[in-house]
């Protein structure tokens, strides 16, 4: 009698799933509001885009649909490593959201993708868990997923994760940068630390060239471990900035905003400059973190390179109108951010010049 195969023998689970999928309802079902349509066992997420004045307290006259896509990408390493998973969720969900601020949009909903090696039920609620907790902080819904068991193709205890977001914002209202002329503050909230770009670089100081257990204890870094220091999570800007833009005629006095990831400051403002112009950055408007300087001291590293990898300090820029500078920046006082006033906008040729 032959004997027959099954899908776990061939390293795929099902059972694994299903104890999954029943660990993270409640975290996923705790981000939804009255906008999603609950379909549990669906092969989609719903999300209504209708305006009901009971429900909601705004309507859109010519609503454009945003979308962003991202990762966590090596960072995931050391999260691996440190075998500590609730944090890397607000990474994901960052990445995205925060993208999407730039053109004044306010999240929607969220869609993530986790691939293992082995489904896990316990690792990967904790995954899901802590963007479900992220979702919750940017105002957005979770309302879908997919986990892909793959042994042949990650190795024993690897893992990948990806995450989708869609937003919306007012024709009207979109913020292009087109608007930023000279005279215009630069404003900029600050990070974290790294959040979730410059890994490949940071891990080979840490653990290549120094050769630093991620448990190992820094003294520079306030004696905690390296790895805690690099899987700080990644600030999620959404409740300032959506809270900000609800306060004003953006267009006429937030004229653009960046979010300020790979690339750092020199390789992200461009992108929401008009020609004519340069963004002038005053390198003494802010304290760098003690966690870039043992990077780049550690390395080393040239200050340019350490420029182009990483976002020295500044999650997010905003370049608004001078005669408001002092009002925006006492209202992003108020929700808790660490606001530096960077430098201008003069005329140039679409760069940044730090000096």
């Amino acid at each position: 009698m032959a004997d027959f195969l099954t899908y776990a023998q061939s390293g795929v689970d099902i059972d694994a799933n299903d104890e999954m999928v029943e660990r993270i309802g409640a975290s996923v079902q705790s981000t939804f509001g009255p906008r999603v349509i609950d379909l549990p066992g669906g092969f989609a997420g719903l999300f209504r885009l209708d305006y009901d004045e009971k429900i909601f307290k705004k309507s859109y006259k010519n609503p454009v649909l945003v979308a962003c896509t991202d990762g966590v990408g090596s960072k995931v390493l050391i999260a691996r490593d440190m075998k500590k998973f609730d944090t890397l969720g607000f990474d994901l969900v960052a990445m995205s959201v925060n993208d999407m601020l730039v053109l004044g949009a306010e999240p929607l909903f969220f869609l993530d993708y986790l691939a293992v090696n082995k489904l896990e039920p316990a690792k990967v609620a904790r995954l899901v868990e802590s963007i479900a907790a992220a979702c919750r902080l940017a105002d957005c819904s979770l309302i879908g997923g997919e986990t892909a068991e793959m042994p042949d193709i990650y190795k024993k205890d690897d893992f990948d994760m990806a995450g989708f977001a869609v937003g919306i914002v007012e024709r009207i209202r979109i913020i292009t940068g087109s608007k930023a002329q000279p005279g215009d503050i630069i404003l900029g909230l600050a990070s974290s630390g790294l959040h979730s770009n410059g890994f490949s670089l940071a891990r080979h100081i840490c653990f290549k060239k120094l050769g630093l257990k991620p448990n190992e204890k820094i003294t520079e870094l306030d004696n905690k471990p390296i790895g805690d220091c690099l899987l700080e999570p990644t600030k999620i800007y959404v409740r300032p900035i959506v809270k900000l833009l609800k306060h004003y005629k953006v267009k006429q006095v937030i004229h653009a905003m960046a979010h300020i990831t790979g690339g750092g400051l020199g390789g992200n403002i461009p992108r929401i400059l008009p020609k004519n112009c340069n963004a002038v950055i005053n390198r003494s408007g802010w304290q760098i973190p003690p966690i870039f300087t043992f990077l780049q001291n550690n390395g080393p590293v040239k200050e340019e390179e350490m420029f182009r990898a990483f976002n020295m300090g500044i999650g997010f820029i905003l370049i608004v109108a001078p005669d408001f500078a002092d009002s925006i920046e006492r209202q992003l006082s108020r929700t808790g951010q660490t606001v530096y006033r960077l430098g201008t906008i003069v005329r140039g040729s679409r760069k940044v010049i730090i000096k």
